[in-house]
């Protein structure tokens, strides 16, 4: 993939002397988590500040999928960021990248990913741990927020195949929330759609868990389908649901 700077953060980075893939990789930052080393290389995340804007700097080496497009593999950065041009394109809220470039170093396929923090925003898993310091108001303002995000997720005919509360950020907007979507590597078109979209929400749904109760989840659920024109659906969704939590379970 063509090494990629977005135009608002060309001079910023440039000034600093950051705009190109060997002055980014060889910056010492300390690691925001553990580094992940799933595929048999390794991919760290660190925290950026240039001239008052903050960034994340993804930086990796050999973190490589496959693909029937790309038999071969190709750095999982790659991917992520053909997501956040998708998202982008199809005005689906979600992260924004700032800079993207990979280069092969002997036996190495290192890969940068560079992209906007989200600061002011705060994820959906830190809203659950604290709900209770929330008004019942903004706790159904989280719902709602949810599940107008995933509906126009999925009305853009995507799935995000990994929707964990820690992947949707919320922002508060009035008596409202502003939601958007993170980690966005293993997005995929959908093709079986119901199923797809099933296999989203009950994701979420059992990693939220019982911070969220019958009733969230019932209002989650209609204000989803009600966003997709699918309001009379509700009984046939929670059936499906049910039917893949009793499936899971026996798994």
């Amino acid at each position: 993939m063509n090494d990629f700077i977005a135009a608002q953060d060309q001079p910023v980075l440039q000034a600093a002397g950051l705009d190109s893939f060997e002055a980014l990789w060889a910056l010492q930052l300390p690691a925001v988590d553990l580094p992940n080393t799933e595929r048999g290389g390794w991919s760290s995340v660190c925290r950026l500040e240039v001239d008052g804007r903050a960034y994340y700097l993804k930086r990796q080496s050999n973190h490589l999928t496959l693909s029937p497009a790309r038999p071969f593999g190709e750095p999982t950065f790659a991917r992520e960021l053909r997501n956040i041009r998708r998202y982008a394109q199809l005005a689906v809220p979600a992260l924004s990248a700032a800079f993207y470039a990979e280069r092969k170093v002997g036996k190495e396929w290192r890969a940068i990913l560079l992209t906007h923090a989200l600061d002011g925003w705060q994820d959906l898993h830190d809203y659950l741990e604290n709900r209770g310091q929330q008004s019942a108001a903004q706790n159904m303002a989280i719902v709602q927020a949810c599940a107008a995000l995933v509906a126009q997720l999925h009305a853009a005919g995507l799935y995000h195949a990994c929707l964990y509360p820690k992947h949707i950020f919320l922002q508060p907007s009035g008596a409202a929330f502003k939601a958007c979507f993170i980690d966005l590597e293993k997005t995929r078109k959908s093709v079986l759609r119901n199923r797809d979209r099933v296999r989203d929400i009950d994701t979420l749904l059992r990693r939220i868990g019982a911070r969220w109760g019958d009733e969230q989840v019932s209002a989650f659920l209609i204000a989803y389908l009600a966003a997709l024109g699918q309001s009379a659906q509700l009984a046939r969704w929670q059936q499906a649901l049910a039917k893949r939590r009793a499936h899971k379970e026996r798994a």
